[in-house]
């Protein structure tokens, strides 16, 4: 039985005008064919869990399989995919299953928060195409974030849609198993997978969606018990992502039976009813940048990871906000370390070498909300190329990463440490530090441009994190984000809200 591999994901935040293009997938993960096997079979990815389920399934199947590799395509997060890319990447996935007829099943990577000019629910759209060309009766097994936004074109193009469960996502890979190993017992007719879905007319906060935390963790624990049941194949409780202003913006969750609709319809709304019922709990709790510097200055044992939740470059923010630096400098407080996206500034010091002293304006150069441009006098320290990998298993499954040339200075008159990229970085691992030959354990503040994702890597280091609520495009507070195209009637922007 010959088994399809695709994947394209993209989180897309509609409140960057910048659109997201080809050159970004280029820059990321745009590849077909074999080279899938080499660039993901070993990787946390949930691609490489495919890879490894088929493998294991085969052998407890006792069946011959074949892996097909079609194509695998992601960029950062970032503005929605423009209209031109998002046409050519689907006209490549159509083209590229044609190629490849006949197939047995297909094993599908997806996000669940793309959005394209064309397109609010953009996962929907492609997922449909997908189906539509492969006919409604071979298998789809999906893998998608817990940071999707569910529709029904979603559910309805797909056999199955397993989510991570974990924030930060540490689970990519063994989710790849899971669905890898559901659609081969599809295949061999041991299951009949059966889905149900809820979309819940509530969205929880970004500052609430870390799923170590006390208030998700008894959700998830009800979601495991489900599991115990013989029936149950598989279920997912869908955060949502809150920075996509589309219809479908919300929570959900899915059950998943083996041939048993009343049963996964129950448990769907099990946990939807679980969330609701818990929805005051979900609501943001903001901590400004003062009172975060206070916090720092008044616990002097502990080193401190300080997440700028509105640069959440994971969310698509521009890397580049300065508030919380503007503030460690005005303070004086420290040492401490931020990394600030700004290509121009990089060279500059790149030009001048290491050693050299000059004056620089540095981030806050996409708009107003995430601060005003540093204006710094500083010394370069050291100069790299910006790539390094890591290991470990970490947010987003992501092993190979590239931030451009990149400076290492340290300001005139505070205990400021700055690293300057040339790229965007997510700060999923200590490697990016490290690589450029900083030791972590040096700093008593160390600012990471995320909400959870970060904390994966960091709490090796830091015994305390602290969510700071500042202004930017993934801004936490969204009363400061304007949105026009949300369904109405959705908690918490409405709290009158009824649901059964």
């Amino acid at each position: 039985m010959r088994i399809g591999i695709l994947g394209l994901l993209h989180e897309s935040n509609t409140f960057i005008h910048q659109p997201t293009t080809i050159r970004q997938f280029q820059d990321d993960l745009l590849v077909f064919g074999d080279p899938m096997v080499r660039l993901l079979g070993n990787s946390h990815h949930e691609i490489g869990g495919f890879l490894q389920g088929i493998s294991q399934a085969q052998s407890q199947e006792e069946c011959k399989l074949e892996i097909v590799p079609l194509m695998a395509c992601r960029a950062m997060p970032a503005g929605p995919i423009d209209a031109s890319t998002f046409a050519f990447l689907v006209q490549q996935i159509l083209s590229t299953l044609e190629h490849h007829r006949p197939l047995d099943g297909l094993l599908i990577a997806a996000h669940g928060a793309a959005v394209s000019e064309d397109y609010p629910d953009a996962d929907g759209f492609w997922l449909q195409q997908v189906r539509q060309a492969v006919g409604p009766d071979i298998p789809i097994v999906v893998t998608i974030d817990p940071h999707a936004n569910l529709s029904p074109d979603m559910v309805d193009a797909c056999t199955a849609l397993i989510a991570y469960r974990t924030n930060p996502h540490l689970d990519q890979r063994q989710r790849g198993i899971d669905a890898a190993k559901m659609l081969v017992s599809t295949l061999v007719d041991r299951v009949r997978p059966t889905m149900s879905a809820v979309y819940l007319p509530m969205i929880i906060n970004i500052e609430r969606q870390s799923t170590d935390e006390p208030h998700l963790r008894p959700h998830f624990e009800l979601a495991d018990l489900q599991l115990q049941e013989p029936a149950v194949l598989s279920n997912s409780i869908l955060l949502g992502f809150p920075y996509s202003d589309v219809p479908k913006m919300g929570s959900a969750t899915i059950a998943i039976t083996n041939d048993d609709a009343p049963l996964a319809n129950r448990l769907a709304h099990d946990l939807a009813r679980s969330l609701w019922n818990a929805r005051d709990q979900m609501l943001g709790q903001f901590r400004t940048v003062e009172q975060a510097i206070d916090y720092c200055i008044a616990n002097p044992q502990s080193r401190i990871c300080l997440l700028d939740m509105g640069d959440n470059i994971g969310g698509g923010s521009a890397a580049d906000g300065t508030w919380i630096a503007k503030e460690l400098i005005e303070r004086k407080f420290g040492p401490a370390i931020v990394a600030i996206h700004d290509p121009g500034a990089s060279q500059i010091c790149h030009h001048a070498g290491v050693g050299a002293t000059l004056r620089l304006k540095l981030g806050g150069q996409v708009d107003p909300s995430h601060g005003p441009p540093l204006d710094l006098m500083v010394k370069v320290c050291r100069l790299v190329d910006g790539r390094f990998a890591e290991t470990e298993p970490r947010h987003g499954g992501i092993t190979q990463f590239d931030q451009g040339p990149t400076a290492i200075v340290q300001v005139e008159g505070a205990p400021l440490t700055i690293l300057v990229t040339s790229k965007r970085m997510v700060p999923f691992s200590l490697q990016q530090l490290i690589s450029c030959g900083i030791n972590p354990r040096d700093y008593r503040a160390l600012v990471a441009k995320g909400v959870h994702a970060p904390v994966a890597a960091y709490r090796t280091v830091c015994n305390q994190f602290l969510r700071v609520n500042t202004g930017g495009s993934t801004c936490a507070d969204l009363t400061q984000l304007n949105f026009f195209k949300r369904r109405k009637q959705l908690y918490p922007f409405e709290h009158d809200v009824c649901w059964e």
